[in-house]
C-alpha cells in the first residue's frame, strides 16, 4: 500500500511539472537594436556567437563550461584572479588561459577589438 502512495505521489508531482513546462517558451534573444548595441558591440556580439557562446554565457549567470561574462567588466577580478580590465581579458582572448584556447590565431585584430567592445556592454 505505502509503494502505491509513493508511486502515485511521484507520478502527481511529474504530471504537474509537464504542465508548468507545457506553457514555457524559451524567451526569445533580444535584437542588437533592443539591446542597444552600436555596430561595433553588434559585429562583436556575432564573433562572440560564434566563437564564445559554445562555453560562455553572456546576459545569464548560469553555469556553462566556462564562467558567465554577465557583467565581465563590472567585477573587479576575473575568475582567474586577474583584474577585469582590456588587457587581461585580451591576454585570455589571444592566448587562452586554462582549458579556453587561445583565439589569437583565428580572430582578426577587428574582431577582437569588436568582442571585447561587446563585452562590454554584458
Amino acid at each position: 500500500m505505502m509503494r502505491s502512495v509513493k508511486h502515485t505521489i511521484i507520478l502527481l508531482a511529474s504530471a504537474a511539472l509537464l504542465v508548468s513546462l507545457a506553457g514555457c517558451d524559451s524567451p526569445k534573444p533580444k535584437t542588437d537594436a533592443q539591446l542597444g548595441l552600436n555596430p561595433q558591440q553588434a559585429s562583436g556580439r556575432q564573433v562572440f556567437q560564434a566563437y564564445c557562446s559554445s562555453c560562455h554565457h553572456a546576459y545569464s549567470s548560469a553555469g556553462s563550461t566556462g564562467p558567465s561574462l554577465k557583467r565581465l567588466f563590472r567585477k573587479k577580478y576575473l575568475p582567474t584572479g586577474l583584474p577585469a580590465n582590456d588587457r587581461f581579458v585580451l591576454q585570455t582572448i589571444t592566448g587562452g588561459r586554462g582549458m579556453m584556447p587561445g583565439f589569437g590565431g583565428t580572430l582578426s585584430e577587428q574582431q577582437i577589438s569588436d568582442l571585447l567592445a561587446y563585452l562590454h556592454t554584458l
